[in-house]
């Protein structure tokens, strides 16, 4: 893999999408979790989208239940709990891993220090967040205690996007 648009993902309805279809976006990826300390930020990151998605930011998120069994839902129950607790209109995708040897190729990517040598900045827990330029290459990493409206993850993003 060279980069991350030639990785496939799978939507959270189970329709396979090509990484490829966000070129030329700037992406805000966060593994996420129903059951979670941090699920609240979904507010956040359903903000973000809104604020920024006409300006070409995309936020993608990725259920994950490597972090203390805190996804255990199928797909439809997490879609149900996004949408109804929290309106998520953004692209919400299928259950991954993301760590060790069950981590999904996007996050091997992600923490590929060789693919991303100046943000390899492992997922330590629910709700970490990569931000990735329009060039496909990792911008900043933020920890899950890191909100979605700070204004470090804001200024970032508002930078990242001004940059063409």
């Amino acid at each position: 893999m060279e980069s991350i648009y030639d990785i496939n993902v799978t939507t959270i309805d189970g329709v396979s999408r090509s990484l490829g279809n966000y070129r030329d976006y700037v992406l805000l990826i966060v593994n996420v979790a129903s059951q979670c300390g941090f699920t609240p930020q979904y507010s956040g990151l359903e903000e973000l989208h809104r604020r920024y998605g006409e300006k070409g930011l995309r936020v993608l998120g990725f259920p994950a239940n490597d972090f203390g069994a805190q996804e255990p839902g199928t797909e439809a129950d997490i879609k149900s709990f996004c949408s109804t607790n929290y309106g998520v209109s953004f692209d919400m995708f299928a259950k991954v891993g993301v760590k060790g040897a069950n981590a999904h190729p996007l996050y091997r990517f992600l923490q590929d220090p060789a693919l991303n040598p100046k943000h390899e900045l492992p997922v330590k827990w629910n709700f970490h967040k990569y931000l990735i330029g329009r060039d496909g290459l990792v911008i900043a990493s933020f920890t899950s205690n890191v909100d979605p409206l700070s204004d470090e993850l804001v200024r970032t993003i508002e930078e990242t996007l001004a940059a063409r």
